[in-house]
């Protein structure tokens, strides 16, 4: 049953005046795809150079590794314009990728030795130099395997239209911004908590290739099938686990999210405290440097988190400078695994729902979260990444254990009233429709994308690897079949050479060597 306050607030934002307020959210999508050769193993070759420059190319760049592509959409409000969008800038990029293929899941293909990931090159510029240097610091640090990870990041804004009526209805008297920020932070509090929802649904990497773990030991109750897959039988989002992208030094941070102040002050602790694990890594004032600095967090991107509140930077600004500037203009959603069943790696239906689920994170009360509810969040997660599926899985609700049917049952009777609202709004049906089919997953796990994944590979008795690959195969020959929606390959081809050139003249435009134009940097930092 949805609650007194998130009710209050519907009702309050469903008369005349509020009604629409809601219309206007913009949304982003950042997806990774890892290059892969024919047979499956990973792509050894430079980063396509007939797609642009890395470096300077606001689309198609590469994340960690050399073979790691990211594709990167413009802020929109039409969802179904931004997958067009991300499958135009696919389908352009695998054109020029020769034989080589994008890999349609989270965990990497097949890898015989980490030294096969090249760390992703950004030019010779001072900044693209900073940018491999980061990421040689992340291989020193953490090991090359992790780079070679894929997921989707989702980012979203909401217009200022509801921002001023829930700022009216609440009878705010601080400026705009900052109650903006402050709902954003409600809104990560939220997410924060109950974030293994997502998990459950959308979780797609319960299996993964034995290459991954090198040899190494796990604690996990993996089971084998077919030559070389290892996978959980009720697992969800490994890539949100341990063998994902956590680090452990990070576990002392004390980052929390009840103001912005907090927020960045916890950050930049981090980035300028001196840490015992990496100490004896030569930074960037040595010949042969192997990570930018000595500190916990090298740059404030190192910091892991599953949501991130966002501001666009000015040049050469860090992130955290740019948030004390302006306050938080949208957030970063990092929590996504690649959807394998679709070529875009994230479906209309997830948008649809995330759209629902983090107005609801918006909308309803957000108390203070302190470190201990942190931990508490986090452990609720990884036991859903690793027995999520499990009908008698429970989880930490405060001080009670509870069932993870029961508390998602409970919110998607909230998300129903949140949907029914925006669907008025909207003058339609889409998020009502979303939530009620997706409820079904709550008590038919099967229907989840890790239930489906692992069903699929128990019934064809299939190494993950060939799954996917047929998969990359097939989303391949589509892409070359397909016309481009959004954009031409005249413009595309328009845009790289301009991304080129772009990198030259930055190249150009350094004043200072290396070691002076990094003492700047972190001098601001």
């Amino acid at each position: 049953m949805i609650t007194t306050d998130l009710q209050t607030t519907l009702a309050a934002l469903s008369v005349p005046q509020h009604k629409y307020a809601i219309k206007g959210i913009k949304r982003g999508i950042e997806r990774e795809a890892l290059r892969i050769n024919k047979n499956g193993t990973i792509a050894k070759t430079p980063h396509p150079e007939e797609t642009g420059h890395p470096l300077t190319h606001s689309s198609i760049t590469t994340d960690f590794s050399e073979s790691l592509l990211e594709f990167i959409t413009p802020a929109s409000d039409d969802p179904e314009q931004t997958l067009s969008q991300l499958r135009d800038l696919q389908k352009f990029t695998v054109s020029k990728m020769g034989d080589e293929l994008l890999w349609p899941v989270s965990m990497p293909c097949f890898i015989n030795d980490e030294n096969d990931i090249a760390l992703a090159q950004f030019g010779d510029s001072n900044v693209g130099k900073m940018k491999t240097l980061y990421r040689h610091g992340l291989k020193n640090r953490y090991g090359s395997m992790m780079q070679a990870i894929a997921g989707v990041h989702f980012n979203i804004s909401y217009p200022e239209s509801l921002w001023q009526s829930l700022a009216q209805l609440q009878s705010n008297t601080q400026p705009l911004q900052h109650f903006i920020s402050d709902k954003y932070l409600g809104l990560i509090r939220n997410f924060k908590r109950e974030l293994w929802l997502i998990s459950y649904l959308f979780g797609a990497s319960p299996a993964l290739c034995s290459s991954f773990l090198q040899g190494k030991e796990s604690h996990l109750p993996f089971k084998k099938l077919g030559k070389g897959t290892l996978y959980l039988e009720h697992g969800t989002a490994l890539r949100l686990g341990d063998l994902g992208y956590t680090n452990s030094a990070q576990s002392s941070l004390k980052v929390t999210y009840n103001s912005l102040d907090d927020y960045i002050g916890g950050l930049r602790e981090a980035i300028r405290c001196h840490s015992d694990l990496y100490g004896q890594l030569d930074d960037y004032t040595s010949a042969a440097p192997k990570q930018l600095n000595k500190n916990i967090l090298q740059i404030e991107n190192e910091f892991y988190s599953p949501i991130r509140p966002k501001r666009n930077a000015l040049s050469g600004e860090p992130p955290t400078h740019a948030l004390e500037r302006g306050g938080i203009e949208y957030i970063e959603i990092r929590a996504l695994d690649v959807n394998p069943f679709v070529d875009t790696g994230i479906s209309l239906e997830q948008i649809n729902f995330l759209d629902v689920f983090l107005t609801y994170c918006l909308l309803k009360p957000s108390p203070m979260m302190n470190w201990d509810e942190q931990k508490v969040s986090q452990d609720n997660l990884t036991t859903v990444v690793n027995q999520g599926r499990d009908p008698q899985v429970k989880l930490q609700q405060h001080d009670e254990q509870v069932l993870l049917s029961q508390w998602a049952a409970d919110i998607f009777a909230e998300l129903a009233g949140v949907a029914s609202w925006m669907d008025e709004a909207q003058q339609s049906n889409k998020y009502s429709d979303t939530i009620q089919a997706l409820s079904s997953w709550v008590t038919q796990p099967e229907k989840t994308f890790s239930g489906r994944l692992v069903a699929q590979l128990k019934s064809q008795q299939q190494d993950c690897g060939i799954m996917a690959l047929h998969l990359a195969e097939n989303y391949k020959a589509s892409y070359l079949n397909i016309n481009y929606q959004q954009y031409s390959e005249q413009a595309l081809n328009g845009v790289a050479e301009q991304s080129q050139q772009a990198a030259k003249s930055i190249k150009q435009s350094d004043e200072k060597d290396f070691v002076a134009f990094l003492d700047d940097y972190f001098a601001k930092a």
